[in-house]
């Protein structure tokens, strides 16, 4: 397990890794300092395109709140830390509209220096108030995925898809978005929008954020529709593990893109196109 160390040099690196004036590979780093380099520059990284990164924080037991749905403190500060850095690095955070109308999220950047992301809820059905707190104007995009006729307050976007059977296709809502110009996104929640991106092969990384406590019961933080019946089918990403104060996160990347954005920029293999 590798143990961070984000001075505020190492921050200020990682923010200009995002917005392309700097490398993640360069420079002297003590190990420590290394190891958030290496956790947040795939994230931050723009040269190999748009990343589409999802979060999920749970408890030891797998649970993400309890049986009444409280699920303010799975994480420790220095989780919820991790989750606003990743906030700053992405042009958009994704949610479901179940944990909008639960948890109440601002969806903003504050444990951090950074920008605020586009907000953007997956509303199939238009359930969202127009008075919610994601909704409400302060500089950033404010979106919503639907399949709904809703109007919606000045300011506020809608990306109207086709629902089948009630459910948004996850391909055609990360093909909208970025149409929008909404390129890097992070999927924080809940379990099931994460798990529709999983599923459909659209993520570039997985974290998974443990936090020490046992909760005993409640919702479950990542549950498949087509669960594998043996272990040898199971998805196994690639997968590096950071301490974060009294959290661990397991790093997977999925897919090639994943494996070569932990590459220097000296090691990327050279792209050829067809004539």
């Amino acid at each position: 397990m590798h143990a961070i160390d984000l001075t505020p040099r190492v921050w200020d690196r990682i923010l200009a890794v995002r917005d392309g004036k700097a490398c993640a590979c360069c420079g002297r780093f003590t190990p420590a300092e290394r190891a958030a380099l290496d956790l947040y520059g795939p994230v931050a990284r723009r040269d190999l395109g748009p990343v589409t990164v999802a979060q999920i924080g749970q408890s030891l037991d797998g649970r993400v709140a309890t049986s009444s749905g409280d699920a303010r403190d799975v994480s420790g500060p220095e989780g919820l830390a991790h989750l606003h850095r990743l906030r700053a690095l992405v042009d958009g955070v994704v949610i479901g509209v179940r944990t909008a109308l639960h948890d109440h999220p601002r969806l903003t950047v504050r444990l951090c220096s950074g920008h605020d992301p586009a907000r953007i809820v997956i509303d199939p059905q238009g359930r969202l108030p127009d008075d919610a707190l994601l909704l409400r104007p302060g500089g950033a995009r404010r979106v919503i995925v639907t399949a709904s006729d809703r109007p919606r307050a000045p300011g506020v976007e809608v990306l109207r898809l086709r629902a089948v059977e009630g459910r948004l296709d996850p391909v055609q809502i990360l093909e909208g978005l970025r149409e929008m110009g909404l390129g890097s996104l992070l999927i924080e929640g809940g379990g099931l929008t994460i798990t529709g991106f999983l599923e459909a092969g659209l993520l570039d990384r997985l974290q998974v954020s443990i936090a020490p406590l046992i909760i005993g019961a409640g919702p479950q933080g990542l549950t498949t529709r087509n669960p594998v019946e043996k272990l040898a089918d199971a998805l196994r990403p690639d997968t590096r593990v950071y301490g974060l104060g009294s959290d661990i996160v397991f790093d997977c990347g999925l897919g090639t893109r994943a494996e070569l954005a932990r590459r220097p920029l000296h090691e990327r293999p050279m792209i050829r196109h067809a004539h």
